[in-house]
């Protein structure tokens, strides 16, 4: 028999520290705004969706003052930052002028940037937009893609960087 919950659900220091618990990898999400300067943001929540169309998803914070722009420039980059790229982590998830003052990229397939060194890009379209509490899901339609199969990632884990130990 099911028993009922708390429709509440546990506050958000606790959801958070236990969700912490599961490791993410750190991908910068890039685009262009109306004058064709460089935009960008940090995310942990990335994923696959489907192969067939192929499909990925992020979820930005509503409050985000840099997914609206990336949404009405309809593409986007997800770039999978390596182990060494915790200082373009950083830069890209402040508010502020020129996030791109300090990193270097090349236009990708739509003219987002590709973050050099990362371990993988993805070239999308926005797909879908889905309200999801205080975030949103962007479903993106994956247009081109590439990888380093030589480079690790960042990853995110109990409220710190780490990175991969080799065996």
């Amino acid at each position: 028999m099911l028993t009922s919950v708390d429709s509440s659900g546990p506050d958000a220091a606790r959801f958070r520290a236990v969700l912490g618990h599961f490791p993410s990898g750190i991908t910068a999400i890039t685009s262009r705004d109306a004058q064709g300067r460089p935009v960008g943001m940090t995310v942990a929540s990335f994923t696959s969706v489907s192969l067939a169309p192929p499909l990925v998803a992020f979820l930005p914070g509503k409050t985000s003052s840099t997914f609206p722009v990336i949404a009405e420039h309809g593409t986007f980059c997800v770039n999978i930052l390596a182990t060494d790229q915790e200082r373009i982590c950083r830069a890209l998830s402040v508010s502020g002028d020129d996030k791109f003052a300090d990193v270097a990229w090349q236009p990708g397939p739509h003219g987002d940037p590709v973050i050099d060194g990362v371990v993988a890009w993805i070239s999308c379209t926005i797909e879908a937009v889905h309200d999801a509490g205080d975030h949103y899901i962007v479903i993106g339609r994956v247009d081109d893609l590439d990888a380093d199969s030589t480079a690790s990632p960042l990853l995110f884990f109990r409220s710190r960087y780490d990175h991969l130990v080799s065996a």
